[in-house]
């Protein structure tokens, strides 16, 4: 990793002034490191990803979100035209706020060192070096910072993210406790998804895209509904429909409390951790993974199987059709709002579910098993809270 020295003789402003400045002019600006201020408003038309995306992070740090390599791999002559274009002065400390602005011209001198992008990593960062927090961060983008693997692994003697994870796991010397311990603390692999096997032909049956799981569930959906609507009362076919969707967002909370995450119960061998990483765990070590994030559809098939035969074993055929499509739909809302959760940029009246869910990830994993709502978690005790403490580590 290099690193060059930008010095330059530039006003120094606080966040106050550069507000009220901006503001009145219309102009956008944002800082990098929390120091250097950039008007950014003239690039707005020419960024390759749209002015919008630069936008949103008016008045705000872009630090994380230049490093963050799931986004874009920002290269160094993007700091460089930055610097030599946009830069217009540093953002001032308290102290500096209290001494150096009482100065009219507040003109000074100030070091910033430079940090490649490539193969960056921040290792202060709390939120991929394996740590549980008590608040998420402003930015989103600060979830993505790669993790150092070499540091990661020489401190917590787990999982090295530079070779296949699952043979790691099948030749595992640790016990329950400590893969437990491990699994659920968040690191990000930074560029793309971590290799579980290892095996150029097998890491692509390993990944499944979000929009996968309506292409293939919502024509099975529209068939049984179908089929119960040209047999029997459509407000029926309707309102089992409904019950279905209901119904599911109770086996939603019970499979990822009690399935997901059997966690103390989990049997002390090599070959149950390999099980539980493959079902559940590997979300939790690597949360941000985008092609990790929604059930593939031969697991799904293998889960949905009882709940398929016991429907229609309870229920006359063309009701347990409509009670069923509106179960499987539910579950598909269900994958791709996770994936949603962890991905996008949702509507306001989606940020609190969003919050929610991602401090299950990074506060507590132990409740808030809710994710298309905490209903659930209400009535069962585990709603995850602000005063909720952090998961308890017990190595280091």
């Amino acid at each position: 990793m290099s690193s060059t020295t930008a010095k330059k003789t530039l006003p120094l402003y606080s966040r106050e002034q550069l507000t009220k400045l901006f503001t009145e002019k219309g102009r956008v600006w944002v800082t990098l490191k929390n120091r250097k201020v950039y008007d950014v408003t003239e690039f707005l038309g020419q960024h390759p990803g749209g002015g919008e995306i630069i936008e949103e992070y008016k008045g705000k740090d872009i630090s994380a979100v230049m490093e963050d390599l799931d986004i874009h791999q920002h290269s160094q002559s993007s700091y460089e035209i930055m610097n030599d274009n946009y830069l217009i002065g540093y953002l001032a400390t308290e102290a500096e706020k209290n001494k150096l602005l009482t100065n009219p011209n507040h003109i000074v001198e100030v070091e910033i060192e430079d940090e490649d992008i490539e193969g960056n990593h921040d290792d202060n960062n709390p939120y991929s070096e394996g740590q549980f927090v008590e608040k998420l961060p402003d930015s989103e983008a600060e979830l993505r910072i790669a993790t150092n693997y070499s540091k990661d692994f020489e401190k917590h003697k787990f999982l090295d993210l530079n070779k296949p994870l699952v043979l790691q796991l099948m030749n595992a010397k640790f016990n329950k406790d400590f893969y437990v311990d491990q699994i659920h603390r968040p690191r990000h692999y930074g560029k793309g998804s971590a290799p579980l096997f290892g095996v150029w032909w097998m890491e692509p049956l390993t990944k499944t895209s979000w929009y996968v799981i309506p292409l293939t569930w919502w024509p099975v959906v529209t068939y049984f509904f179908v089929k119960s609507c040209m047999n029997m009362n459509n407000l029926g076919s309707i309102s089992l429909f409904a019950i279905g969707m209901f119904v599911w967002t109770l086996i939603e909370y019970g499979l990822h409390r009690f399935l997901f995450h059997f966690d103390e119960n989990l049997p002390d061998h090599r070959a149950f951790f390999t099980l539980h990483f493959l079902l559940h765990g590997c979300h939790h070590y690597l949360p941000m993974d985008k092609y990790r994030l929604v059930m593939p559809p031969t697991l799904f098939v293998l889960l949905c199987y009882p709940f398929y035969k016991a429907v229609f074993a309870i229920f006359p055929y063309h009701w347990g059709c409509a009670g069923f499509a509106g179960g499987l739909f539910g579950y598909t809302v269900y994958d791709m709002c996770h994936y949603f959760l962890h991905h996008k940029q949702l509507p306001t009246f989606m940020q609190a579910l969003k919050k929610y869910h991602l401090e299950h990830h990074y506060k507590n994993y132990e409740l808030g098993f809710g994710v298309t709502s905490w209903f659930w978690d209400k009535v069962f005790g585990t709603y995850l809270d602000d005063k909720a403490p952090l998961s308890k580590t017990k190595y280091e």
